[in-house]
């Protein structure tokens, strides 16, 4: 799980970043929030190394991103699965 907030809210910079993190693969759901985070990010990849590699190489630096937090799951309590 990712929380991404962004740094400028101009329509071009919004519907670029959209686009951008709407076609990666490894993100499964994607939504915009209310407030604080403007986007939440659920991806889902093999292992640890892959999950660094999408942040550091996929999301670091994309314009218009001021901060990303990310949640690591420790174990499932609960599932709907």
């Amino acid at each position: 799980m990712i929380d991404i907030e962004v740094s400028a809210n101009d329509l071009k910079t919004i519907e670029t970043l959209e686009e951008t993190l709407s076609s990666y693969e490894e993100v499964v759901e994607f939504r915009r929030m209310y407030g604080r985070p403007d986007y939440f990010l659920r991806v889902a990849v093999a292992d640890d190394a892959a999950y660094n590699a999408f942040l550091t190489g996929r999301l670091t630096g994309l314009p218009g991103i001021l901060r990303v937090e990310s949640h690591l799951t420790m174990k499932k309590i609960k599932t709907d699965d």
